[in-house]
């Protein structure tokens, strides 16, 4: 029983579109969201250890600003006057508030014993710990998780003359002990120790917030884009429908003209000399469609390789855009940031730009002989195969001297080499080999430059080689091949360059040797 029947083709077509539109519709859709959860996890990462570092560096400053203070009023006191001084300054210390609402706060040692002890300091400022003012303070005082902290931020000031350091300890205006990471630096003029700390669960709270500030965006535009698609899957069912009413129109004009030329082929077999005829002239025809068949499989290749070379520098690029986005939103988007994030894009920009270029010479025609440089000519030809060789991970060994020149038409003998190194790799991917390999290597002589290309797949299973070259024989299906190419490398080879294309078994795999006679 026939599934497929004149009067359900148009049905069949249509139904089949319609399933292959919505699974391409679904995968993409899946891939889409994955990815955006995948790129919001590592965004939200990044801005925790900004955002941490952040933190660090403003309570540094805060140090930094209390300790300027200091500094002015240590220059102006004398051996009389600094007790004074001194005392007004931990009466102006205490007044002091960097955040309204927030938990950070000054904290200043009075160092009695830099080595530590039960009577190592004496403690001159402490807003959250009234107790402790004028009292003296122990470096062996540990916190609920049993940490000598005292005794950690002094081996580090006795080592550099500052310290981050991490602790549990009481909250302002709170009974609960909460994580805190505060700044020690040494004052040595007065022999004092000032510190700034932030507690943990302040900052935990400013990233959630964040979090869910991000998280929404990410959900709104995964929905957009949801929804593009779904729109987009409407419109080509829509035109599919169409589609399908104008197939069945075809068909009964094909009918029609089936019918007529039933007639004809009546009307033909009374004069088998015009019969003959007209048989050579669909069959030149259909020479002429196969070839420009082969024409456009050579154009979709090459235009899947401008793909795959656009790829990685339009994700670097769109990474480039939302740091400077993101950098704006936290309102943190400062010059020197600005202008490294525009020179990013500029080298990217550049690099696609310069691909564009690669693939438009290799298309220009030029009917002239010219000199170059092989090396050079089969890097042209890598620049538009690498990140498809790459992506399949097959790696392409180059061993060409730079002072090889020749004489001919560049863009045929690119298009020779490009034809040879695209059958390899097709092989390649086809027979999954693995540490799959293609070499490329010249030797030089007084007469011919000999051009080698190798790969490891196994080599040529058809009897006689030679095969190969004949036109429209081709190993692959009828979608990925006309048996066109290695026909023409030969034609362009022997005929308009005079030179020699040939082939073996080596090593495991095929080698394809060409032979360029210098002028």
């Amino acid at each position: 029983m026939k599934i497929i029947t004149e009067k359900n083709v148009a049905k069949f077509i249509i139904y089949l579109f319609i399933i292959i539109m919505s699974l391409m519709v679904a995968s993409i859709s899946y891939y889409y969201v994955q990815n955006a959860y995948d790129d919001f996890d590592k965004d939200m990462e990044q801005f925790v250890q900004e955002y941490y570092d952040t933190q660090k560096e403003s309570i540094k400053k805060e140090v930094e600003i209390v300790l300027d203070i200091i500094k002015y009023h240590a220059l102006i006191a004398t051996s009389q006057t600094e007790e004074p001084i001194k005392a007004e300054v931990v009466r102006m210390l205490h007044n002091i508030s960097f955040q309204e609402g927030k938990s950070n706060y000054i904290f200043v040692y009075d160092v009695k014993n830099m080595q530590g002890g039960d009577e190592f300091a004496v403690m001159l400022v402490n807003p959250n710990r009234p107790d402790l003012l004028g009292q003296y303070i122990s470096t062996n005082y540990q916190d609920e998780n049993g940490k000598r902290f005292r005794e950690e931020f002094l081996d580090n000031i006795r080592k550099t003359g500052e310290s981050f350091t991490q602790y549990a300890y009481k909250k302002p205006y709170d009974a609960q002990v909460k994580q805190k990471l505060s700044y020690f630096k040494y004052f040595e003029e007065w022999n004092w120790i000032v510190a700034v700390g932030i507690y943990l669960d302040d900052i935990e709270k400013d990233i959630e917030n964040k979090k869910v500030l991000l998280k929404s965006k990410v959900q709104k535009r995964v929905a957009q884009t949801i929804f593009i698609f779904l729109g987009f899957l409407s419109v080509a069912i829509a035109f599919s429908i169409l589609v399908s009413q104008k197939i069945e129109e075809f068909f009964n004009e094909y009918k029609q003209t089936v019918q007529k030329k039933s007639q004809d082929l009546l009307e033909l077999n009374k004069n088998l000399e015009r019969r003959v005829k007209e048989e050579l002239s669909k069959n030149r025809e259909k020479e002429q469609i196969l070839v420009q068949k082969s024409k456009f499989i050579a154009l979709g290749e090459m235009i899947s390789n401008i793909a795959h070379q656009w790829r990685q520098p339009l994700s670097e690029l769109s990474s480039v855009l939302m740091a400077i986005k993101f950098k704006h939103s936290m309102g943190k988007l400062e010059s020197e940031f600005m202008q490294k994030k525009v020179k990013e894009a500029d080298t990217l920009i550049e690099y696609m730009s310069h691909t564009i270029d690669d693939f438009r010479n290799f298309f220009m025609p030029k009917k002239e002989k010219e000199y170059f440089s092989l090396y050079d000519s089969v890097q042209s030809v890598m620049n538009i195969l690498s990140s498809v060789l790459k992506e399949n991970h097959i790696i392409v060994n180059i061993n060409i001297d730079h002072n090889i020149k020749l004489h001919t038409y560049l863009n045929e003998c690119e298009q020779v080499i490009l034809n040879i190194i695209s059958n390899a790799k097709d092989v390649l991917i086809h027979e999954k080999i693995e540490n799959a390999q293609i070499n490329i290597f010249a030797l030089e002589d007084e007469n011919v430059v000999k051009l080698t290309i190798e790969d490891n797949a196994g080599g040529i299973k058809v009897r006689p080689k030679s095969k190969i070259f004949e036109p429209y024989f081709t190993t692959k299906d009828e979608a990925h091949g006309t048996g066109i190419g290695l026909y023409m490398s030969k034609i362009i080879i022997e005929k308009n360059m005079k030179g020699k294309l040939r082939v073996k078994n080596v090593n495991n795999g095929a080698r394809f040797e060409i032979f360029f006679v210098k002028n």
